[in-house]
This record gives C-alpha cells, sequence and structure tokens, in this order.
C-alpha cells in the first residue's frame, strides 16, 4: 500500500519507536470482525450457524475476530440478523458509552448502523434509541440494518444535528458522536479512504466535527454521558477537537474510560487510542460528562386514536402467541408499533419509529418483514425451521418458493432464528423475503 508521504511523516513522528511496527501492520490484511447480536441469538446458536473461527477481542465482549469469514452478507446467519459485521475496535465507542436498558440514547451519526445495532442489543428492548444521519439514502441502509436485527425500540431520522438537538435538548442520558472524519484508520482495508485523503483533511473534518459537538451537547441531560469517537489518528480531530471542545463547554468534564482496550490519549487525558497494533484499525474514543443544568421541555408523542386499532391487533394475534405489545399508530396505509417511551416527532425528518406491523390494503393487512425480524420464533404461530447449510433455507433466501404444510403467514428461521417469512398455502410458502436483501443466483 503507498500512503500519501506527508501522512507517514506526521505518524512517524507521533509514534516513534513504534513506527516501524505500525508499517509492518499497514503492510498485513485488516482484520476481520463479528459482532453477536443479542437481541437474536446467544454464541452457541451464532457458531453453530458460522463456519468460520472466532476469537476474543479487547474491545467488546459482544465482538470477536473471524478468521475465514468470506463475504459474510450473504451468509444466513446475516440475514437472520444473529451478527453485525464489523471491524472489531469499531466496537470500543459503545463500550464507552455503556447503555443500559432503559436509557434514552442518541446516536447521532449512525449510519451505516454498527454502533447503533450494538446499542440497540444493550438496551434489550427497553428504553429509546434515536439514531440519526443527515444523508438520506445512508439513512436507510440505517434502517435496514436496525430492521434486520430486530431492534423495537428505535427512531431512525435524517435531520440536521443542530435542528434535532435544539429540539431534543435535554433529553437523553447519553449521546455518541462518531464524527465523520479523515479516515485514517480505513486506509488498511480501504484503499478509497487513502485516495480521498488529503494533507488538509484532519483540519476540515475537525472544524466540522466541533460543530457537531456543539449541537450534540444541547441534547445531553444534566449527569448524562456524551461520547466523542473518531476513526482517524490525526491529533487535530481527536485530543484537539476534544479540548476546544471542553474550552468551550465548562458544563463538560472528561470522564475516565474503564475499559482496557487500546492506550491512553497522546496528551495524557482520559481518553483511549487505538492503533493497529493494539488488535483494531485506527480508533479514538473520548467520554465527557454534562455537569451544567440542562432542563428539558421535550413534549411527548401525541397520536390520534386508532381506527384500524381492534382489527390490528387480532391481525398481531393472529400471527404471534400472546397480546400485541406496544403502542399502534398509522401513517399513511402504514401501521406501526411504537416504542413505549417516544418523544414528539415532528419536523425532525424521522423515516420510521418502532418497527411496521404492516400496510392496510383494503380490509386487510399485509405484514411487514420487519415485524417479523422483530420476533423470536417461539412466539410464531406458525415456522418453518432449517439448518444454516441447508438447501431449501438457500432457496428462501433467493426469493424462490419452498414446501410448506402449513397455512398462512409462516416464519422462516435458521436454527431457531427468524429471517422472513412467506404465505403458506397448498403445501407451499409464497416468499415474501424482499427483493433488494435476497442473495443473488
Amino acid at each position: 500500500m503507498e500512503l500519501p508521504q506527508s501522512f507517514l511523516d506526521r505518524m512517524k513522528a507521533m509514534l516513534g519507536k513504534e513506527y516501524e511496527a505500525f508499517l509492518a501492520c499497514m503492510d498485513r490484511p485488516a482484520k476481520k470482525g463479528i459482532r453477536l447480536n443479542s437481541l437474536k441469538c446467544n454464541w452457541d446458536i451464532l457458531e453453530k450457524s458460522l463456519s468460520c473461527k472466532l476469537s476474543p477481542t479487547p474491545f467488546s465482549p459482544l465482538c470477536r475476530y473471524g478468521e475465514g469469514l468470506e463475504k459474510p452478507g450473504l451468509l444466513p446467519a446475516h440475514h437472520a440478523g444473529m451478527f453485525y459485521s464489523q471491524e472489531p475496535s469499531a466496537s470500543s465507542a459503545v463500550t464507552a458509552l455503556d447503555p443500559q436498558p432503559g436509557e434514552k440514547i442518541l446516536d447521532l451519526c449512525a449510519a451505516p448502523g454498527g454502533k447503533s445495532t450494538q446499542i440497540a442489543g444493550l438496551l434489550q428492548g427497553r428504553g429509546l434509541l434515536w439514531a440519526n444521519e443527515i444523508v438520506k439514502s445512508r439513512a436507510m441502509i440505517l434502517l435496514s440494518n436496525l430492521e434486520r436485527m430486530g431492534a423495537q425500540n428505535a427512531v431512525i431520522s435524517s435531520c440536521y444535528p443542530q435542528k434535532l438537538c435544539e429540539a431534543l435538548r435535554g433529553y437523553f442520558d447519553r449521546v455518541l458522536v462518531d464524527a465523520p472524519c479523515s479516515g485514517e484508520g480505513m486506509f488498511r482495508r480501504d484503499p478509497a479512504a487513502v485516495g480521498e485523503w488529503t494533507p488538509e483533511s484532519p483540519a476540515a473534518c475537525a472544524q466540522r466535527q466541533q460543530a457537531i459537538l456543539d449541537s450534540a451537547a444541547l441534547a445531553v441531560r444534566e449527569g448524562g454521558i456524551l461520547v466523542y469517537s473518531t476513526c482517524t489518528f490525526s491529533t487535530e480531530e481527536n485530543e484537539g477537537t476534544v479540548q476546544a471542545f471542553l474550552e468551550h463547554h465548562p458544563e463538560f468534564e472528561p470522564v475516565p474510560i474503564e475499559a482496557e482496550f487500546g492506550r491512553p490519549a497522546l496528551d495524557g487525558s482520559s481518553a483511549r487510542r487505538i492503533f493497529p497494533m493494539d488488535g483494531g484499525e485506527g480508533h479514538f474514543v473520548a467520554k465527557l460528562r454534562r455537569t451544567g443544568e440542562n432542563p428539558c421541555r421535550v413534549k411527548a408523542a401525541s397520536f390520534s386514536a386508532l381506527r384500524e386499532k381492534k382489527q390490528a391487533e387480532e391481525f398481531f394475534e393472529s400471527l404471534f402467541f400472546g397480546p400485541c405489545p406496544q403502542r399502534l399508530a398509522s401513517f399513511g396505509e402504514k401501521l406501526l408499533l411504537l416504542p413505549e417511551e417516544l418523544p414528539a416527532l415532528g419536523g425532525l425528518g424521522v423515516l420510521r419509529a418502532g418497527v411496521e406491523l404492516g400496510e392496510q390494503r383494503g380490509k386487510r393487512i399485509e405484514p411487514a418483514h420487519g415485524l417479523f425480524m422483530s420476533r423470536k420464533k417461539e412466539e410464531c404461530r406458525r415456522s418453518l425451521d432449517f439448518p444454516s447449510d441447508s438447501p431449501t433455507l438457500a432457496a428462501f433466501l433467493r426469493g424462490e418458493e419452498i414446501d410448506c404444510e402449513e397455512t398462512g403467514y409462516t416464519a422462516v428461521c435458521i436454527n431457531g432464528v427468524v429471517t422472513g417469512f412467506g404465505k403458506a398455502s397448498g403445501g407451499r410458502l409464497k416468499n415474501r423475503y424482499p427483493k433488494g436483501l435476497r442473495n443473488t443466483p
């Protein structure tokens, strides 16, 4: 790999005696990792569903190195949302954030969803995750990933950080800013990042990062936590950005990160750095606490009575055991199962709140893919279950019809984990797996 000379000169000055070890790492393949989705399964089920060797990482108990992990997006376990394919050290920011079930969490720069889905797993369906991405096309990828991973208590939006954080001032217990950066920590695994980098990139990114942090500060409640992370080595974007933020925001203080990944920041602060020599790629994580007042005046969301409420509840109960567990609302023809914790949504570019139950089509409801992805096999009244190497399962993931002795909407599972559904009649299951998600023949 041919790296820019100005970048190499800076890294040599930064690393001193470790510079040669850094260069040696950059000449080796990037480490691959997967992160368990505890909303869907445990390690025993995931390992049963994969053919690669897994070993622990220092960055999160949910993250493993994966040896021999080829084309993970095509694997049945990936389709089922059992894991998220993630560069191992990328999980460190959420480890520092330390979300707790029942809390309200904002992931302000969330696409494509690696850290949001990690937060969702740690919340275990309690509290609220608000995942925002300013670029609409990337926000749709974020939505798809949260749906695949079965998140029930998430809001996905595409909104300017300043507008969003002003509207939700003081609302969140924890806020994550995984900021857009010059991407130096991606050089080993993404040659395009090298081509996009210039010596001026760090300064331009630092200016944007400071503006995002200024916005994020508004959303943190008194006593709440703000975590700032990047995937770059630049001191200007890392220690320098945090120092500038603290100078302008005396209502925040640094907090030690109680984790053993990486190494101390270059300025001796409580932040952490990760270099390729530390088992990852390149990350920086700083944790701050708001000590100043920040009154929250956010109103709870209100919705008019749902005309189709009884029909929707009966429809849900025809598919799953037990009563409909969440609040129901309609947006146009779409019916949603809303999180219990939800602020007013108007004007904030919300793409989805909660789980899509289905779409009203005349007098019937057509169930949504995300509804089944948010449920466990034991909740489903009808299901088919296959091992991960089943040819029938492979056919289903290609969008083909398969044999089925059930009648009605039926979940399709991989080692007991739901990955989609179809409508069964006459001994066949008509495939309802979304076309954009299917494996190509």
